[in-house]
């Protein structure tokens, strides 16, 4: 399939055809694009045209276009549609799609949009996913799933999931509950075809089946489904019974959000921001990190400012500041980084002290080969063995300083229930600065002797 992709020319077309109400050939064009291309298109019109291409379409193809949208834009195009006209897009999305949704609407329409689907089962699902946090396994299940009781007969199950898999986009897993709901195991299709139509489902049925609770994170959902490659997992209630699905796709968006969201730490931007936000919104988000790095800048210009005789006597020490910082920075943003990776995918094996010496051998190792590579080209150029040699110990203690201060920053506030990513950005290169400026010329003054 040939990726779509979204010309000037393209979208001149679409505003033509809206501004003239050339409605046909509009739906015709349609007709052929995913609803996921349709997103696109719409996310580019103004407010006018969205709202007119969304009105225009049939509720099957636009109530997937809803999903797709930025979150502005839908906005403004569900304030620009009645409550009937949103429950009808509702109406043809799952649960767990329709409840984003309506989530995002205003407390005072909510009720009024729920009394106009159709659907009253559906509703009453939709419902039912509106109190659970949206961030827990529960705001982020859907209710379509196809289950069977234990206690049936297979020509009771099979006759059972003809009738619950015409509300089920895509049957993953057959899943088996007892009389009370509750999630015993599941079904393999398999099984199901090969076994007499008179046996019991609780004789053929696999006991082992992975599930998560609703109050689970959906972080540690999506490190279940992707440890198990699974396309779909169970969701449970609190004595077990079985609530929901949450299937591949839903868990790709989290991964997503979630990588995003550390890029965006990591960078030194400290709140969630997209390139087309206002100067303002972007503002508050990077502020803060710069401000630190400030902070930071001025702390090294005070402890510079307290070795100004070291430096006056050996100038040489002034140009080799910028080397020694850049790789304190970037020693500790290395090992941050490595840890903070380990941590998200749970790769992190040992004990912290055993991590810890291996991080220090290995900022010893890089140090030692480095610091040999600037002897001798300090000693060239200069001709000043002593002062050769004092760079080159501050730099070996400088990475082992920034190592150490990589590797334990992430992982205690790992423990403290922080998220390690703030540990890959400013606040480690700035930290690592700090320290490397003040260790440098510590260093350098011990070995000059002055």
């Amino acid at each position: 399939m040939t990726p779509f992709k979204l010309t000037d020319e393209l979208l001149a077309e679409i505003e033509q055809l809206i501004e003239s109400r050339r409605d046909t050939e509009l739906v015709n064009l349609m007709e052929d694009i995913h609803y996921a291309d349709i997103a696109e298109i719409i996310n580019e019109l103004n407010e006018d045209e969205a709202t007119y291409l969304i009105k225009l379409l049939e509720s099957d193809k636009t109530s997937d276009v809803l999903t797709e949208l930025d979150e502005d834009v839908r906005e403004y195009i569900l304030n620009n549609l009645s409550a009937k006209e949103i429950a009808e897009e509702l109406d043809e999305l799952d649960t767990d799609d329709a409840a984003d949704i309506i989530g995002e609407l205003p407390n005072e329409i909510i009720q009024e949009v729920i009394s106009e689907i159709e659907d009253q089962e559906h509703a009453k699902d939709i419902v039912d996913l509106l109190r659970y946090d949206e961030n827990s396994a529960g705001g982020l299940m859907a209710k379509e799933l196809v289950k069977v009781r234990e206690s049936w007969d297979v020509l009771k199950c099979v006759k059972e999931m003809r009738a619950q898999a015409e509300n089920v986009t895509r049957v993953h897993s057959i899943y088996v509950v007892d009389d009370e709901d509750k999630l015993k195991g599941r079904l393999s299709l398999k099984d199901l075809l090969t076994t007499s139509t008179r046996t019991h489902i609780s004789e053929v049925y696999i006991p082992k089946v992975d599930s998560v609770n609703v109050n689970q994170k959906p972080e540690e959902v999506a490190k279940i489904m992707s440890k198990y490659d699974l396309e779909a997992i169970p969701v449970v209630d609190e004595i077990g019974r079985l609530v929901g699905r949450i299937t591949i796709d839903d868990i790709v968006d989290v991964i997503r959000e979630e990588a995003d969201k550390d890029y965006q730490m990591a960078a030194g931007i400290s709140q969630d921001v997209e390139a087309d936000d206002s100067i303002w919104v972007l503002t508050r988000a990077r502020l803060p990190w710069l401000f630190l790095g400030l902070v930071g800048g001025i702390g090294a210009a005070g402890i510079m400012g307290g070795f100004e005789e070291l430096i006056s006597k050996h100038a040489v020490l002034f140009f080799f500041t910028p080397l020694i910082a850049a790789m304190a920075g970037n020693v500790g943003v290395q090992s941050s980084a490595i840890v903070v990776q380990g941590l998200a995918n749970d790769d992190l094996k040992g004990s912290v002290g055993n991590r810890l010496i291996k991080e220090m051998l290995l900022a010893l190792l890089n140090g030692t080969i480095l610091a040999l590579i600037l002897l001798l080209f300090t000693w060239l150029w200069k001709g000043d063995f002593l002062t050769s040699l004092s760079i080159c110990l501050s730099l070996v203690a400088v990475i082992l300083v920034a190592g150490f201060i990589g590797t334990f920053i992430p992982l205690f506030l790992h423990k403290r229930g922080i998220d390690p990513a703030i540990a890959t950005g400013p606040f480690i290169t700035t930290s690592n600065d700090i320290f490397g400026i003040l260790i440098y010329f510590s260093i350098a003054k011990m070995v000059l002797g002055i």
